[in-house]
Order: structure tokens, then sequence, then C-alpha cells
């Protein structure tokens, strides 16, 4: 594992708010014809459907696979075993971890940034049984400072947030490459720890919202400052809605959001609502807006 220098910029912000915008524009409205076919032939909601309100900027990120976090000034854009960190004005990238090599790091995934430390979802995906661990960094230089491992635990993990004082462990499951016999995308679970990772609670996923993960599982997802979770599948240009039940394990889905990306990797930056998502066929970061 190792760090890599400063490089150049992959993509840097149109220079005038016109070119800015037109080129935003453009980039939205491609996405959104490329929808894949399973996200055309999802089932029809019966929750509210909103529209994403506006697309503020976008940058090229050639470690857009996986996951993304998200803090002031910097959007880390994570790969199995990458991770970019790029300043979120300018899209110029000022940092790379890049590790994998001795097998240690197989499949990164979500992340969030917590008193200057970067916390990374980590599994096995797609071996089996399940691997999984939350991989810690130094957000300022991405230097690798530590591991928290759950070994065989619950599932493979997925996303990762810290909120109100807890973490928030996401682990999935696949109904088909990555899945373990006996196991369908139904066992996904949203697990709750304290600040010293033990265990204090838990919640399973409703039925409407498993049914448009087209056999995967819940790849990203964040509170957003409203306390709702905020969470995407594996392909649809959807962010979910979600809410704790006043009363049994299931989390109830409150309303779905069109999102210009599909899928994959999602964060908030809780200080202005803007959303940062990662386009994995484009390898690109798309920061938006719906209110």
């Amino acid at each position: 594992m190792g760090i890599l220098p400063m490089s150049t910029p992959t993509f840097q912000v149109g220079v005038s708010s016109s070119q800015s915008t037109k080129m935003t524009t453009i980039l939205a409205t491609a996405i959104l014809l490329s929808q894949t076919p399973s996200a055309s032939a999802l089932p029809a909601p019966t929750v509210p459907l909103e529209e994403a309100r506006k697309v503020i900027r976008s940058f090229k990120a050639e470690e857009a696979q996986q996951g993304v976090a998200v803090d002031d000034q910097h959007v880390y854009v994570i790969g199995n075993s990458v991770i970019g960190k790029y300043d979120r004005k300018s899209g110029i990238r000022v940092a790379r971890f890049e590790g994998g090599k001795d097998g240690a790091l197989a499949h990164m995934n979500g992340g969030v940034v917590v008193d200057g430390k970067l916390y990374c979802s980590h599994s096995n995906y797609p071996e089996t049984p399940m691997h999984s661990s939350i991989e810690i960094f130094d957000a300022k230089t991405l230097t690798h400072i530590g591991s928290q491992s759950f070994g065989l635990d619950t599932g493979s993990l997925v996303w990762v947030d810290w909120y109100q004082g807890h973490w928030w462990v996401c682990f999935g499951h696949y109904n088909e490459k990555g899945g373990e016999k006996g196991k369908t995308n139904d066992f996904s679970v949203l697990v709750k720890y304290d600040k010293d990772w033990r265990r204090v609670g838990g919640y399973a996923f409703p039925k409407e919202l498993v049914a448009r993960w087209d056999g995967m599982t819940c790849s990203g997802g964040v509170f957003g400052r409203d306390g709702l979770i905020y969470a995407t599948g594996h392909h649809a240009p959807e962010v979910h809605v979600l809410r704790f039940p006043k009363a049994g394990p299931v989390l109830e889905l409150v309303k779905i959001i069109k999102s210009p990306v599909e899928g994959q990797g999602v964060a908030i930056d809780r200080a202005s609502g803007r959303f940062f998502q990662m386009q994995r066929k484009t390898r690109e970061i798309v920061e938006f807006t719906w209110d």
C-alpha cells in the first residue's frame, strides 16, 4: 500500500458560469438517457417520486468504481483498492492512495469522514464466505492508519456512516454473484453500533425497496441533516429515502428521488444539503441537489 504524489487535474470545472451550466446540463441529460434496462423495468412505487432539482457540477475521477465521501473542502472517490482525494471546487486531485498489491484490500465501498479520518467499508466481494472490515485512513494524507475487522459477520459490508454518536453499518446480501447459499438480498441489514463497535441495534429493509435492487443490495447510504437515510441501489438512477419505524424492526420507505446518476455510492454535505454521487460508467462524480 502506498501514497502517490499529487496529480495534474483530471478535469476542471468550466471557467465561466455559462460554460459550466451548459456542460452539467449536457452531462445530466446524457446520463438520464443512458439508464439501464433494469432501471426502466422497475415496478411503480407506492411512495412519492420526486425529481432531482439541479446538477451543480461534475468532474472526472478515475477511481470512481465503488463509493464516495465528502468533507467541507474535498471529495474522496473510492475504488476497490484505491482512493482519490479531489478539491471540491476545481475537481483537481490532490492526493491518492493505492493499495491492494498484497491482496489485503479487495473491495472497498462507501466511506465517511469523521474527525479527520476517512472510514471506508471493505469486504471480500464476490468471494464467499463473506468477510468484512472498515479500513481507516488519515483524511489529510490518505495514509492507512487502522482497521476495524468484523471477520465473518452478518454479510458483506457496503457502507458506513456516523450519526448522533453511533456507527451505522450496512451489510449486504446478493441473489446471485457474491451471494451465500440460502440467503437472498432480503437478508441485507443496517446495524447500529456504539462508539466502541458494540452492536446495540439493527433494522431490515422494506420489501418494496429490496425489489428495486435488481438482485443486488443497498450499495450506498448516508444520513441527511433531516435525520432521514438516503440510500442507493446498484443500478437504478434513484435515491431511496428511509426513516426509522415507530415500532418494529423494518425501515420505512418515505419517498424516491430520481437521481442523475445510476446507483452506487452516495454522500451528503450536511452543511449545504448537497448530494455527491458516483457515475461508474463514465468515471465521474456528480454534485446535485433536489431542494
